[in-house]
């Protein structure tokens, strides 16, 4: 079996934030969202590769040998020519060949053990699955209708769930799903598991799934990535960094080196402040500060401010702030 790690997509609901960072790059408390998902698959004996585009190509190439996993380049760079999930697949095996794999979503983080969840493999499609307890939230994902494991029914974003149980970005498919990827394409929707999923049902391809809980994000939205922080951020991690005695940390966080908390600051709980910011004056929590940036006589909260970013005077409350903004209010 193969170990596919799908991160090729533009990731535009998280933009500007991801306009030029790839979204299984983020960081996520010390750690990228990539780091997590390596450090599952190394319970496994299995190659693995990460699918990405050539737009996002030299941020992937120096992770890839760094982690000594492989690297599958579709030849897009922008959205509108991605080839979309399944087709990113159907590289995977013109590059790969044909084989069973195991599909991993890369903005996917996740509780249970994938040696775990390979024990249920047995041959036949199996899918991860995740009850959100909710049916308006399950509007958002494939939702799934199982009799005891068995997967009867599936359908990507219906307008009336039949349950809340809903499939997460991990799948095993044998060799023979995986030979009708073509058949598919056909007529199918490119980018989504979820109704490929739909089509096998719909030909008569038995499936299972195995059920978990804990936790599991889908990091598709800025609440979504500050709940992902929020779990699984459980104690502080410090560099070297310059701090004021009237400043005050409060755990857990993560402060990242040649960061400078000046004045009377208050940083955390849940707060990432990358390299080299300056927090001047200002109170920042449950928030994502991206590297360089420079915050003065502002309160932060539950937002998301990327690199190279300009703040003053302002209270920011569930915001999304691109590279290089420049905002003040008065003097």
């Amino acid at each position: 079996m193969k170990v596919l790690i799908m991160a090729g997509g533009y990731a535009t609901r998280l933009w500007p934030i991801t306009k030029d960072n790839p979204k299984a790059l983020l960081p996520v408390g010390d750690r990228v969202i990539l780091d997590y998902i390596l450090e599952k698959t190394g319970e496994l004996d299995s190659d693995v590769y990460i699918s990405t585009n050539r737009f996002f190509e030299h941020h992937f190439r120096p992770y890839a040998e760094k982690h000594g996993v492989g690297l599958i380049v579709e030849d897009t760079l922008h959205e509108e020519e991605k080839l979309g999930t399944i087709g990113a697949m159907k590289r995977a095996i013109e590059e790969l060949g044909l084989d069973d794999y195991l599909i991993i979503a890369g903005d996917n983080m996740f509780s249970f053990s994938l040696s775990e969840f390979l024990k249920h493999y047995s041959g036949k499609p199996l899918i991860a699955v995740y009850d959100v307890g909710d049916f308006e939230l399950a509007k958002r994902y494939g939702v799934v209708v199982l009799e005891e494991n068995r997967v009867v029914d599936f359908r990507e974003k219906p307008a009336e769930p039949k349950s809340t149980l809903i499939s997460t970005g991990v799948y095993a498919f044998p060799r023979e799903v995986m030979a009708r990827i073509d058949e598919y394409l056909e007529n199918g929707n490119r980018d989504s598991p979820g109704y490929f999923i739909q089509w096998l049902l719909s030909e008569g391809v038995e499936m299972h799934a195995y059920r978990f809980d804990e936790y599991w994000y889908d990091i598709g939205s800025a609440d979504s990535y500050l709940e992902a922080l929020r779990t699984l951020l459980k104690e502080s991690h410090i560099e070297e960094i310059q701090i004021s005695p009237y400043s005050k940390i409060i755990p857990p966080v993560v402060i990242k080196r040649g960061a400078r908390i000046l004045g009377r600051s208050m940083i955390g709980p849940y707060a990432y402040i990358g390299e080299n910011c300056i927090i001047e004056s200002s109170d920042v929590s449950d928030s994502i500060i991206f590297r360089n940036t420079v915050i003065r006589n502002s309160t932060i909260w539950r937002s998301i401010i990327d690199e190279k970013c300009e703040i003053r005077n302002l209270e920011l409350k569930k915001s999304l702030v691109g590279g290089h903004a420049k905002i003040q209010r008065g003097d």
